[in-house]
């Protein structure tokens, strides 16, 4: 292996662990490791091994060859196909992961003649309205949306959505597994 093929994995392992937040004292009593082998890797004064770096993928659950550098980039286009489901339109804006599942959706105006049926299933949603309003029913109660507004409920309570008013509504739809919550931040 070559200095820059070192180094590159050197940097690759230390950015890993610190971005889990182990130390490399937690690492070296986790793969058996000596603790001046995980900081010579590190540092790029010692040439990775497959010995070294197996255990140390597996901690990490990588790839040997995303250690490596070795992983061709992915084209970062979202390639999933629009799809229709309870009258409304669903475009991925994210490749669907087992975590979270991000959709653009456009909800057409329906008669408002009775309360839609609720549903219930494990995860959590989140959606921000694009445009349009939406009306939300969770458990008894509804409440209105407008652009710019976020909702965010746990989908074990019994819930539907459908625009209000006389347009279509888009959304930016978030839906996740069982307890994840979206984590949003305030800026500035």
């Amino acid at each position: 292996m070559d200095e820059q093929s070192t180094n590159t994995v050197a940097s690759r392992l230390r950015a890993i662990r610190t971005h889990r937040n182990f130390t490399l004292t937690e690492i070296a009593a986790r793969t058996g490791i000596s603790l001046s082998t995980l900081s010579r890797l590190e540092s790029g004064a010692r040439k990775p091994t497959l010995e070294l770096l197996v255990p140390l993928a597996r901690l990490y659950d990588v790839s040997l060859d995303s250690l490596a550098g070795a992983t061709k980039r992915a084209d970062p286009r979202v390639k999933g196909k629009p799809f229709r489901r309870g009258g409304m339109t669903f475009v991925p804006v994210s490749e669907h992961t087992q975590d979270v599942a991000a959709f653009k959706v456009t909800i057409p105006v329906q008669p408002r003649k009775h309360r839609p049926s609720l549903k219930v299933h494990p995860g959590h949603d989140w959606f921000y309205v694009l445009s349009g309003q939406i009306r939300l029913y969770l458990g008894e109660e509804e409440h209105l949306f407008g652009p710019g507004e976020v909702a965010e409920f746990d989908t074990l309570t019994p819930h539907a959505f459908t625009a209000a008013g006389n347009e279509p509504a888009e959304v930016l739809h978030l839906m996740g597994r069982a307890g994840e919550r979206v984590h949003v931040r305030e800026l500035g």
